[in-house]
């Protein structure tokens, strides 16, 4: 069969499978078993599979089918402007998380070097996205997940870029060191939402997943202590479900933050929620 018949017949089975991007993911798969670009496909789509491809092809294809993430069956996701490594020990990148990289971008000077704190770094996208972007700055990661934190490692290597990775439980590895930018995104789902049980969330770790009764658990955590941690006039930023926003902004100003704010996703979903921090809470911008 040609490559574009496979294509049609694979969209199809994973589309029965309830995969929401059928066509992308068996493009992606297809791609990465020939090793070609989309634009190579679509000028070569008359060719046929090598028979050892189409096995390969077709191995990957059921493992799909049975909802394993593409992110997971290729190894890596694009996030930002990096190629990252991803396994099952982290979270996998996704759109609305670059929010947080484009909100550090506004508020970090590309030849000013301040400290940059991304807490829960999974694969390290958060952290590396505002390296690669701002190498001036010094970015601290921190994950409780050893497992994490090599693929983390790993990632910055491959890209070259420098970032001080510690294990432990958000601030509790940083002693009394305060940053200028403090960025999260933190577990928000709340223990009983059906959507742990659908998609890709279901090989994702449950611990970079759950956070309490009401979702906010790690996302209260943060607000309390990170003014410990807050150069004055500090900011930080957390991502967090499309209906909590509300919630959120009003965690953070009942912990003194000031210019409370969020912003809204492609969808017109609140994603993430910043403030600014003062000593002694209070300040002007």
């Amino acid at each position: 069969m040609m490559l574009r018949d496979v294509l049609r017949d694979a969209t199809q089975r994973l589309q029965v499978a309830g995969s929401e991007s059928a066509r992308r993911d068996a493009e992606l798969l297809m791609l990465a078993v020939l090793g070609k670009s989309a634009m190579w496909l679509y000028s070569h789509d008359d060719q046929c599979f090598l028979p050892e491809q189409a096995l390969r092809f077709d191995a990957l294809l059921q493992r799909r089918e049975q909802g394993e993430p593409v992110a997971h069956l290729l190894g890596e996701r694009g996030f930002w402007t990096l190629d990252l490594r991803v396994n099952a020990h982290t979270l996998i990148p996704r759109p609305e998380t670059e929010m947080l990289v484009e909100f550090a971008l506004e508020k970090l000077s590309a030849d000013v070097a301040v400290p940059v704190l991304d807490l829960g770094t999974g694969s390290g996208a958060i952290a590396l996205a505002v390296k690669a972007e701002r190498s001036a700055c010094a970015v601290t990661a921190v994950d409780a997940s050893p497992d994490a934190l090599l693929v983390a490692h790993d990632n910055a290597a491959r890209l070259g870029l420098v970032v001080e990775f510690l294990q432990g439980s958000w601030f509790a590895p940083l002693g009394q060191r305060r940053f200028q930018l403090v960025l999260s995104n933190p577990p928000y789902i709340r223990a009983d939402d059906v959507h742990l049980s659908q998609g890709d969330v279901r090989f994702e770790p449950r611990s970079a997943l759950v956070s309490g009764v009401d979702g906010l658990d790690d996302i209260r955590h943060l607000v309390s202590f990170a003014p410990l941690h807050l150069l004055p006039g500090g900011w930080l930023a957390l991502e967090h479900g499309h209906d909590q926003s509300l919630q959120v902004r009003a965690i953070m100003q009942a912990a003194g933050f000031q210019d409370v704010a969020s912003r809204t996703d492609l969808n017109g979903h609140e994603r993430i929620t910043f403030g600014r921090y003062f000593l002694g809470g209070a300040g002007t911008c």
